[in-house]
């Protein structure tokens, strides 16, 4: 079930992601690795239609979108070819990425040391930089 704080219509996603979040500014990642969080779909569709829990829980394993909330210090998302074409996507902090989901480690984070409820925890996952597929505008645009 999503905790209380996620999927408030007035709130917009990146900013109800990094709120949940916390401060994570001490937390340290493989150097060539980035920390996601997963997008998670809100309760009612721009149709209106409520999904049930056991639907948006599967966001979980099978969100492909997630927000960069943290960049490893060797990423590289543009890459220099033997031949000197560049290529890749530029990937910044807080933007919306989609992967493939087999290619990362899912875990759970929350960054205050006296929560333990876990619908406090934000979903989120690992993944090398060179796995990354994309870079896209909103969150809503891929399932």
């Amino acid at each position: 079930m999503p905790s209380p704080a996620l999927n408030r219509p007035e709130i917009d996603a990146k900013t109800e992601i990094l709120t949940a979040l916390g401060d994570i500014s001490q937390v340290e990642i493989a150097q060539n690795e980035v920390l996601l969080a997963i997008y998670r779909r809100p309760e009612k569709t721009a149709g209106g239609i409520v999904l049930p829990h056991a639907n948006l829980k599967e966001d979980k394993y099978q969100g492909k979108v997630g927000l960069v909330v943290k960049i490893g210090a060797a990423c590289r998302f543009v890459r220099t070819g033997t031949d000197g074409v560049q290529y890749g996507i530029p990937i910044k902090l807080h933007d919306w990425v989609a992967v493939r989901t087999s290619d990362t480690w899912s875990l759970e984070i929350n960054a205050d040391p006296n929560v333990s409820d876990p619908n406090a925890f934000v979903w989120c996952r690992l993944v090398f930089d060179d796995q990354i597929r994309m870079r896209i505008p909103f969150p809503g645009m891929i399932w």
